[in-house]
């Protein structure tokens, strides 16, 4: 695809990067991405909306060339990260007239990141607007959705949203719209669980500013557009409500079966008492797979054996993630066997102090566990159960 008009003198002149496995060395794309960049055409002047991955800049610049785009006045800067801003250089050199119209603290990281100098840049402010002829942009900042410098860019005349990173997410697919919606969903739950999740509560407020738009259709810099806003607008205030279901996430690992076993029991007790659970076994569990189950669960079991005293390196990974991720759990306990000695409370208190959880009480056992700590884990369960009721999800 090499471009697509979305809306009258509106075209997606975006890529697609099918193969890419990994974002930012940590996060990983089971569906690839893609790099999506827009072309505004007014009658007076032309405007890009973003720019791609440095490593598709090439195809950038064939899209542009393959739609006749002569010139370009102004290069729209939603983000300065490099998966939006990296083709930026080469299309100010291509197109030597154009400006680059983002905010303050955007033109001083793209500044410090690309190297471009200062006259090149037209900076806006929050609600400030741009006309192009027919056509006028107007710009929302929106601070840590998800780097503090991302803006948001409305189109009045054509209601469309450019949200940038909001609303997005990595998925590589030859349909250019939402048609898929049961796929676009996971795959955007996923993008919200590892990227946005973070930043949940000020999400809230810009939703709550997006919300006073009227909205035909919105166009994020990765993914498929949303030519039906609501149905991705319901779910991103699904989670970033308060409200939590009636699940248990168990993160675990075993090196020789001990804290298997109190895991498969955990599982069968919760399951008893009509407690959803989700078990990961971290050996070989997609993270993102992980992030997902945290968006909407209430609370999160940490299993793990002793290393040197300590949790597992895995389990350590584990509590890190979660405690930068911050999800809406509300509990939170541990369970696991040692051998000669261990301090896995304390390490899990010092991972998670980012969350506002409950610690319900633990259980940890020494070596393979008896009847007495298969008692303790079906009490785990029931204490889990009760507090799932006191907030309502659960009948009891």
């Amino acid at each position: 695809m090499s471009f697509r008009e979305i809306r009258p003198g509106v075209y997606y002149v975006g890529v697609r990067d099918w193969d890419r496995r990994l974002f930012d060395e940590l996060i990983p794309l089971p569906d690839g991405t893609s790099y999506n960049s827009y072309l505004i055409r007014g009658s007076e002047k032309t405007a890009l909306i973003d720019t791609v991955d440095p490593t598709k800049g090439d195809e950038l610049l064939s899209n542009l060339r393959r739609l006749g785009v002569d010139e370009i006045d102004y290069v729209v800067s939603n983000h300065a990260e490099q998966d939006h801003s990296g083709a930026l250089p080469e299309v100010l050199e291509c197109y030597p007239e154009a400006k680059v119209v983002t905010n303050a603290r955007c033109g001083e990281m793209l500044r410090e990141l690309l190297l471009i100098s200062e006259d090149r840049f037209l900076t806006v402010g929050d609600g400030e607007t741009l006309p192009l002829g027919g056509k006028t942009l107007e710009f929302i900042l929106a601070p840590w959705v998800h780097w503090p410098e991302t803006m948001l860019t409305y189109l009045r005349e054509d209601r469309v949203l450019f949200p940038c990173d909001l609303f997005g997410s990595h998925l590589a697919t030859s349909e250019l719209y939402a048609v898929d919606e049961a796929r676009v969903y996971e795959a955007a739950k996923r993008y919200y669980a590892e990227i946005m999740m973070p930043f949940r509560n000020l999400i809230k407020r810009h939703l709550e500013r997006i919300g006073a738009l009227e909205i035909g259709l919105i166009a994020p810099s990765h993914g498929p557009l949303h030519d039906r806003p609501d149905f991705i607008l319901e779910a991103y205030r699904d989670w970033v409500s308060d409200e939590v279901k009636n699940e248990v996430v168990i993160a675990y690992v075993s090196m020789h079966g001990s804290t298997r076993r109190m895991v498969e029991h955990l599982v069968k007790a919760l399951m008893e008492r009509g407690v959803a659970v989700k078990p990961f076994n971290l050996t070989v569990t997609d993270l993102g797979d992980l992030a997902m189950a945290l968006v909407d669960a209430s609370t999160l079991v940490l299993a793990s054996p002793t290393v040197l005293s300590g949790l597992h390196p895995s389990a350590v990974y584990a509590a890190y993630l979660v405690n930068a991720l911050r999800p809406k759990l509300r509990f939170v306990s541990v369970i696991g066997s040692y051998g000669w000695g261990g301090r896995m409370l304390e390490q899990i208190k010092g991972l998670l102090s980012s969350l506002k959880v409950e610690l319900l009480d633990p259980v940890i056992v020494r070596g393979r566990p008896k009847e007495d700590d298969l008692r303790a884990l079906e009490e785990l369960g029931n204490e889990i159960l009760n507090r799932h009721v006191e907030l309502g999800i659960v009948e009891g």
